[in-house]
């Protein structure tokens, strides 16, 4: 329904603020408000002027240092005292505005305001000229329907007091979801009836709160209904449940087409400032910024995020990391859900070589070990590769070596109990110990091998990888570490027939 730029209206400072254990002094409010310049939020709800010297204090500074392309905002009840002050409080700024309230639905009105539908119209218009005679042409005046999804049943009743509202000096007309009760497309159809009774110079806004979970939607579709300002909290700050969070609204309209006028590689960073500084954490799962939000442990999602990992577009993710600024990549996670491209993923982000195969191969044991403890540590994950890539335990046991020529060696081991001491010959070291091991009757076939230096630690090592065809005909592959490059082979080699003979 509309094409205009979404406005962004921070309301961080003073709704999330008031809702905090402890609330922001002004040193504090005035480095969130310069991120959120840095953001490009196009206007800051810096405070409730009357609540209280420091709220007042507050303003004063922030209406004074902001830059002047942003609106600066204070929020009045509708009241002259509290219009005043506001009016006071944000005088030094370029682009200001008062923002005043009361409540229009039939609950409140009733019950809490204690007064009839026209006497709250009264005093909402009377507030409304009084704010604008201290605006003039200098300044803005919004409106604000207090429990605005409440007002299903006196809708008309609200319209025709907003149209006085506005011929009284209000050009925003902000329609908060004061209180979460119901589905999202309730409340938008009555955005949608406001929007369509109002002069089109008139901008719109939505002030959603979050009681049930659905405050992102909410705004969103607020936004293709008609409403141009979209007001937000940084980290879904607010009463109760919250408010709607500013960065699951902006990344939902990029997703969605729209022009989004914020600098959203920001987001991420200012995120963990804003949780380390409210000390609310950010919940684990929490979307875009949490930090299982790049998590993968399903065997199934792991596979197609591995396989799309380099695109714009993942298979399980709304979002290219970078978008919002964080630095990290989709993570996987190995639990008993997980399976073999997991493991491949894992020792290969940590530095260490592995197949498929192999993957394929120790991702059993990976399993049952995350039933007993959980979901594996890269180190626990790693430590499984050791043991059964590069340390694999099994029939054959090494007890010494010794090269006595380039066609011989006098090799000692162990096969299930038993003891062998052999001379071996054959055609260099390699051939000659896996001679020696086929004394053992174990029909193993070597077929190839390769060297390569490998970065464990602080010095490179030798890794041997083997190639031995099986008596059933697999290829298998084995491996071995040493900073002995000889040694390396030799473990290789015993790794290799411990894991075909443990395939017998």
């Amino acid at each position: 329904m509309t094409n205009r730029q979404p406005f962004f209206y921070d309301i961080t400072l003073r709704d999330g603020n008031q809702s905090l254990k402890k609330p922001w002094n002004t040193y504090e409010k005035e480095i969130i408000f310069n991120h959120l310049t840095e953001l490009g939020v196009q206007g800051v709800e810096v405070g409730f002027a009357a609540a209280s010297d420091m709220d007042y204090e507050a303003c004063v500074r922030l209406a004074g240092i902001a830059p002047s392309n942003t609106v600066i905002s204070a929020l009045a009840r509708c009241v002259q005292n509290d219009i005043l002050k506001a009016a006071e409080a944000i005088k030094e700024a370029k682009k200001r505005r008062i923002h005043t309230f009361i409540a229009m639905s039939p609950f409140n009105m009733q019950y809490v305001l204690n007064k009839s539908p026209n006497e709250v119209r009264k005093q909402a218009i009377e507030a409304v000229s009084y704010a604008k005679s201290l605006m003039g042409n200098n300044g803005e005046v919004q409106f604000s329907v207090e429990h605005f999804g409440d007002c299903h049943e006196n809708i008309d009743f609200v319209i025709d007091s907003l149209q006085e509202i506005v011929k009284a000096g209000a050009t925003i007309i902000n329609l908060p979801n004061t209180v979460e009760r119901t589905r999202p497309k309730k409340f938008v159809d009555l955005v949608e009836k406001v929007y369509n009774a109002l002069p089109k110079d008139i901008i719109i806004s939505v002030h959603n709160h979050n009681d049930l979970g659905m405050a992102t939607a909410t705004t969103v579709e607020s936004y293709f209904a008609g409403a141009v300002q979209l007001e937000c909290a940084l980290n879904g700050l607010g009463e109760r449940a919250g408010n709607t969070n500013m960065y699951e609204v902006a990344v939902a309209l990029h997703n969605s087409g729209v022009d989004v006028p914020l600098n959203l590689s920001k987001i991420y960073e200012l995120a963990l400032t804003i949780s380390d500084m409210s000390n609310v954490k950010i919940y684990e799962k929490a979307a875009l910024i949490g930090p299982d939000a790049l998590a993968h442990r399903s065997g199934i999602h792991q596979d197609g995020a591995i396989k799309t990992k380099d695109m714009e577009k993942g298979a399980y993710r709304p979002i290219h990391p970078s978008l919002i600024g964080r630095k990290d990549d989709e993570k996987l996670g190995f639990t008993s859900q997980s399976g073999k491209t997991a493991i491949y993923e894992i020792i290969t982000d940590a530095g260490y070589p592995i197949t498929l195969g192999e993957a394929q191969r120790i991702a059993p044991i990976a399993k049952e070990t995350a039933e007993k403890i959980g979901e594996l540590s890269t180190r626990n994950v790693i430590d499984i590769y050791h043991n059964n890539i590069l340390n694999v335990k099994g029939a054959f046991k090494f007890i010494d070596v010794q090269k006595v020529s380039d066609n011989c060696i006098k090799i000692k081991f162990t096969y299930n109990g038993k003891e062998f001491d052999v001379d071996a010959y054959g055609n260099g070291p390699i051939d000659s110990c896996v001679k020696a091991l086929q004394q053992t009757g174990l029909n193993v076939e070597f077929l190839n091998y390769e060297q390569k230096a490998l970065n464990m630690g602080s010095d490179a090592i030798g890794m041997t990888i083997m190639y031995f065809k099986s008596p059933s005909g697999q290829t298998i592959i084995s491996r071995g570490c040493d900073e002995n490059t000889f040694m390396a082979n030799i473990k290789a080699i015993f790794n290799g027939f411990n894991i075909i003979d443990s395939m017998k």
